[in-house]
């Protein structure tokens, strides 16, 4: 237990610094004065005034902010300040403040995962067979379970990702495949069935498969800087696309809202990935930056979405939309939000007592 909140302290720690220096920066960069830079909510435990802001540690560990001159659009203001004052600020240079948070999130997932690769390479899964199902094509054009695949169609195939693709869009077109067996080179004519399966979503989706799984034998490739750079940005891309698809799914209906979890499962998880080691940690923080990143880009009144929300809407009519417009709004974005953290909280007191 005691590693699981020192773990989740950690992730909380490193997240909400990335997300509320990116408020901070883009706002100093724009010329927006900051009162404070606190990490975490409630009472002050340790903190420190330079200049006009004061840096801070606050009690409550689940959250942060940063607050700027002029944020209130209704706040009294010196005239002196006004020059300082976010709200005095274009709306584009409001929009990039804003922003600048989940981004942060977004770009801190970037150096990890860059980080990751430079130190230790990229685990590649190598396309050897580890079972052949009876009855399958596989089975039938006689393959084997430790055939190593070279090459499809003539194609080099050097790991399990680029072969199922290959398969999948084959579209039961029969493939020359060539494998290695016992130092001696083979082809094989397999013709790919259709067969429904379940994705990460659970839900039932057609797939060209040949009935073989993966023996699980990695190899690690290393790369120079930019291949590091460059698998960096391709890994954040891809989480970030399924985790976008995760929650369109979640609102058509077809990820149950049970998966969603709460402090309780992160420091859980944190505290499983710190015993792995400090590369699953730090991928874990990865993987939670973005979740945090698309989390505070939805449109919800409160989070940095619904203030973009408003600020676009400012861009297009001209004008900010009026004080009891938004607070009518940011009340029902509070209780939406509470709603969700009673809901994640009773999803994670389950998991734990009722699993």
């Amino acid at each position: 237990m005691s590693i699981s909140i020192f773990a989740l302290v950690v992730v909380l720690g490193v997240l909400i610094f990335f997300h509320e220096l990116g408020h901070f920066l883009v706002a100093r960069l724009l010329g927006v004065g900051v009162e404070k830079f606190s990490l975490g909510f409630g009472p002050k435990v340790i903190g420190k005034t330079i200049g006009i802001t004061e840096y801070r540690i606050s009690a409550i560990p689940l959250g942060g902010y940063v607050k700027m001159v002029g944020e209130a659009p209704d706040s009294e203001l010196d005239p002196s300040d006004i020059p300082l004052s976010f709200t005095h600020k274009h709306v584009f240079k409001r929009i990039l403040i804003v922003a600048a948070g989940p981004l942060f999130n977004i770009l801190l997932a970037v150096i990890i995962f860059f980080g990751i690769f430079q130190f230790y390479g990229l685990l590649i899964l190598k396309p050897t067979i580890g079972e052949v199902n009876e009855g399958t094509p596989a089975y039938n054009a006689g393959l084997k379970k430790g055939d190593l695949v070279v090459s499809i169609e003539g194609v080099d195939v050097t790991n399990w990702e680029d072969m199922a693709n290959v398969i999948m869009e084959s579209k039961g077109k029969t493939l020359a495949i060539t494998v290695l067996r016992d130092e001696a080179v083979l082809t094989k004519n397999v013709t790919p069935e259709v067969k429904k399966i379940k994705n990460i979503f659970n839900e039932d989706v057609d797939r060209y498969v040949i009935g073989i799984t993966a023996s699980g034998d990695v190899v690690t490739k290393d790369l120079n800087i930019f291949q590091s750079f460059s698998e960096s940005l391709n890994q954040t891309y891809q989480i970030t696309a399924l985790t976008i698809k995760g929650i369109v799914k979640l609102f058509q209906g077809t990820v149950s809202p049970k998966t969603l979890g709460g402090p309780i499962m992160i420091a859980q998880m944190a505290g499983e990935q710190a015993k792995e080691g400090a590369a699953n940690l730090t991928f874990f923080i990865a993987l939670i930056s973005i979740n945090l990143a698309i989390l505070n880009f939805l449109p919800i009144p409160v989070l940095d979405g619904g203030h973009l929300l408003f600020f676009f809407i400012e861009a297009i009519i001209g004008r900010p939309v009026s004080v009891k417009v938004r607070e009518i709004a940011q009340q029902a974005g509070i209780f939406v939000l509470i709603l969700l953290m009673i809901y994640v909280f009773y999803n994670d007191i389950a998991r734990v007592f009722f699993s």
